[in-house]
């Protein structure tokens, strides 16, 4: 069965969508004591259960939360869509390979927000060194391959995350796609696409989408790290974040 598009969780309404996690479950050895097709407090721990010892598609633990998303449901056996991998066409997809073509850049010295490069993405976008340099890194990226193949891109150039977010909001509302919908319809996020999170209290991060995996993202990120730690050293290739991410804000086709 395809992934029905929403969160499954207690009060589902569509018998048949809980039949299906049931027989999931108990072809992995959890047997459930539910009424059949009914999502109640015992499917649910269940579930925590299955999340707690299993991990998604891409090898990431899954979240112990008793729902039914997009992770979850692939790691049952359901068909989730296919895996996109990059084309190489459109600005967005260029300005990963440019992103690529950087990994293994790093601070110097680590934690500092300094060095050579990472002056040279800050001062794209006219911030001082030593600043957070995320969006700057993905500004610079898409710049450069603006330039290399003559396209016009109107990204904004900023070093604020949520900053991107709001202006492309306004300017091209069409070009984004919030958490919720990339949850109902994942095919919706593509490479070339930008990342936003939202830390809270005006902070955020971001970063490019190389590949989706039903719900599982290979990104390209500046001022990021291997350990999934606050303090970012450099430039680096991850497959830690979800579509499903509680922090993830959404996604910026670049326009």
């Amino acid at each position: 069965m395809m992934y029905p598009g929403h969160v499954v969780k207690i009060g589902e309404s569509d018998a048949a969508i809980v039949r299906f996690i049931v027989a999931r479950l108990e072809a992995r050895g959890h047997a459930s004591s539910s009424p059949s097709g009914v999502f109640d407090k015992n499917l649910k721990s269940l579930l925590k259960l299955f999340q707690s010892q299993n991990v998604d598609t891409m090898g990431n633990p899954l979240d112990p939360d008793g729902e039914v998303g997009l992770l979850t449901w692939g790691a049952l056996g359901g068909e989730v869509p296919a895996s996109v991998v990059i084309p190489g066409g459109s600005l967005g997809e260029l300005a990963v390979g440019e992103a690529i073509a950087r990994v293994g850049v790093r601070e110097k010295p680590p934690g500092s927000n300094r060095g050579p490069e990472v002056q040279a993405y800050l001062g794209s976008v006219g911030v001082a060194p030593g600043n957070p340099w995320c969006m700057a890194f993905v500004s610079f990226c898409i710049q450069e391959a603006a330039k290399k193949s003559g396209k016009i891109s109107t990204f904004p150039r900023t070093g604020g995350c949520l900053d991107a977010w709001n202006k492309v909001k306004a300017a091209h509302p069409m070009n984004l796609v919030t958490r919720a919908a990339a949850m109902a319809n994942v095919a919706k996020v593509v490479p070339g696409m930008v990342f936003v999170l939202d830390l809270g209290d005006g902070h955020g991060h971001t970063g490019f989408v190389k590949a989706n995996h039903g719900g599982s993202l290979i990104t390209v990120e500046g001022n990021s790290n291997a350990t999934g730690g606050s303090d970012g050293v450099g430039v680096f290739e991850l497959n830690r974040r979800g579509v499903m991410d509680r922090v993830m804000k959404g996604f910026i086709a670049v326009p």
